[in-house]
């Protein structure tokens, strides 16, 4: 059974290093709008209109030839898996779609969509990301979190303080990170490691971090450069 790049891989090594904010994608994994053409990473469910849980399989990046086929950039490890879930609906949850896969071409999916029997119909849907419900995916490989799983859990320290919930996570190719929301502050992003993210407990919905030393200590401001005469100072 194929697992999807919609999930989150724990691993057993620090290999991953935390990112500022700075190195987010925009519409990737948090984001509520749908990401656009191009765009490497499914978003999360956070923000959909519909309360069922659901997972982010493709998205449609442009129309392809005349008779309405359009592209389609998969998100799933399989790459072809995500046709093979039924129908697959709008991030609204308002439409649904039968899809055929017809072909591939640079790395997306020549895809028939039912009722779609031109060009006009398939451009207009640029930028539709498809979804699936969580229930209707295989169980993630141990030690892998689908991110419908984890976004807006509850993140607490090891001691127990609470930090925030999580809000995104994302693979920038050093392996995945988690991003905390926290109220009142910039969020922070964890790397998603066993030594980082000790405890992952879905079913009673928390998230355990141990931080790297020093991620959550505040920015030291320093006024005047390093050569300034502290105030007060005397010759």
């Amino acid at each position: 059974m194929p697992r999807h790049r919609s999930t989150a891989s724990r691993s057993g090594s620090d290999r991953a290093t935390a990112r500022g904010r700075g190195s987010r994608p925009e519409a990737a994994a948090g984001a509520t709008d749908g990401p656009g053409p191009g765009v490497g990473e499914p978003p999360s469910p956070a923000g959909q209109a519909s309360a069922r849980a659901r997972v982010c399989v493709a998205a449609i990046t442009g129309a392809h030839g005349v008779r309405g086929l359009v592209k389609v950039k998969s998100f799933t490890d399989d790459p072809a898996a995500f046709a093979d879930y039924g129908p697959l609906e709008d991030n609204d949850g308002r439409r649904r779609f039968n899809l055929a896969v017809k072909s591939s071409v640079k790395g997306q999916f020549l895809v028939e969509i039912e009722g779609v029997s031109d060009r006009d119909a398939a451009a207009a849907l640029t930028g539709t990301t498809l979804w699936v419900d969580r229930d209707r995916l295989p169980p993630p490989d141990e030690d892998a979190f689908y991110h419908a799983d984890l976004i807006g859990l509850p993140v607490v320290l090891a001691d127990g303080t609470p930090l925030g919930t999580v809000r995104a996570l994302y693979d920038f190719g050093a392996g995945d990170v988690m991003e905390v929301g926290r109220p009142g502050t910039a969020p922070v992003v964890l790397p998603f490691t066993k030594a980082a993210v000790p405890v992952v407990d879905i079913a009673r919905r928390r998230v355990v971090v141990d931080p790297p030393a020093g991620l959550l200590e505040p920015e030291r401001t320093q006024v005047g450069g390093d050569d300034a005469d502290p105030a007060g100072s005397e010759d």
